[in-house]
């Protein structure tokens, strides 16, 4: 299961780091490529959801962030050719590595949540006739 979400995940940060050096047109074909990969990991999220196994949060997050990387892969898509990467496809393809993160944030701070006290019942003996 794990590894269906780090591979749309490595591909989008490899897609940032593509960006970052001027190769453009590779970053748009790794974006293009982790959305399979995204559609896959949605599905399976969503599926254990559903399935009532307490991930709503992989859930969630795998489908923002395919939808993220479908909306980085259209505007870039659209964009003129030769012309500057539009912001709103690098700024989709960041927000999408990062909503990838979310899931182990909160894992992180599972133990810093504050929990309810349970209470403990302390039997009452009965009074004994002296």
């Amino acid at each position: 299961m794990m590894g269906s979400r780090v591979l749309p995940l490595l591909l989008a940060v490899a897609a940032l780091f593509a960006d970052a050096a001027g190769a453009h047109r590779v970053a748009f074909y790794l974006v293009l490529l982790a959305i399979p990969g995204a559609a896959a990991a949605a599905f399976i999220g969503a599926g254990d959801a559903l399935e009532g196994k307490g991930a709503w949060l992989r859930g969630i997050s795998t489908t923002l962030a395919l939808t993220l990387l479908v909306l980085g892969s259209a505007v870039r898509e659209n964009a003129p050719h030769g012309a500057a990467v539009p912001s709103l496809a690098v700024a989709a393809v960041v927000a999408a590595v990062a909503v990838y993160g979310l899931p182990a944030l909160a894992w992180v701070l599972e133990p810093f949540v504050p929990r309810p006290r349970q209470r403990t019942v302390v039997p009452v003996r009965a009074a004994s006739d002296h």
